[in-house]
């Protein structure tokens, strides 16, 4: 298994637990909260579809799938379109009342060109710096690990969540 083809599992493993959670889920579901904070699995999932959309487009140097194919659009958000749900507020996260077909839809695209960015790289590639704002600078492995392990994070709390409104 090369480089390529380890990333590109990791990433199947985000979009199985996204489609998993949002199959023949029942609308109130989405955004169900178990308390007043909590995270619906609406915006998580649309969040975690955004920083791996902004993450890999940065990277890549492309305009990210949001804008580009004009899902911005389509979710009609009140949000800036370079909201990736950073530091946003119960409130915020309230607004998202996304149905699945939509987010699932998303997330299928952003997964595509995603898929794509990572075969065309060269392992030397997973080398380059892509942020020289830390110490150290991060490179495109680092990144790319960072997404992975930040969305499979906010899936799980997604899959976690669904269980929590299935048992109330």
């Amino acid at each position: 298994m090369n480089h390529a083809e380890v990333l590109v599992d990791a990433f199947e493993r985000i979009k199985g637990v996204v489609h998993d959670t949002l199959d023949d889920i029942p609308e109130p579901a989405l955004t169900y909260r178990p308390d007043a904070d909590a995270n619906t699995i609406a915006w998580l999932i649309w969040h975690l579809t955004r920083v791996q959309d902004d993450h890999v487009a940065g990277a890549a140097g492309s305009e990210q799938v949001w804008t580009a194919d004009g899902w911005n659009s389509r979710f009609g958000l009140p949000f800036d379109d370079d909201a990736i749900g950073y530091g946003q507020s119960a409130e915020d996260v309230s607004a998202v009342t996304t149905g699945a077909d939509l987010l699932r839809e998303y997330h299928a695209a952003v997964h595509a060109k995603t898929v794509a960015y990572v075969e065309s790289l060269s392992a030397a590639d997973l080398d380059r710096i892509v942020d020289d704002n830390w110490d150290p600078p991060v490179t495109l492995g680092v990144r790319l690990v960072s997404v992975v392990s930040d969305d499979l994070q906010h899936a799980g709390q997604a899959a976690y969540v669904r269980g929590l409104f299935e048992r109330s």
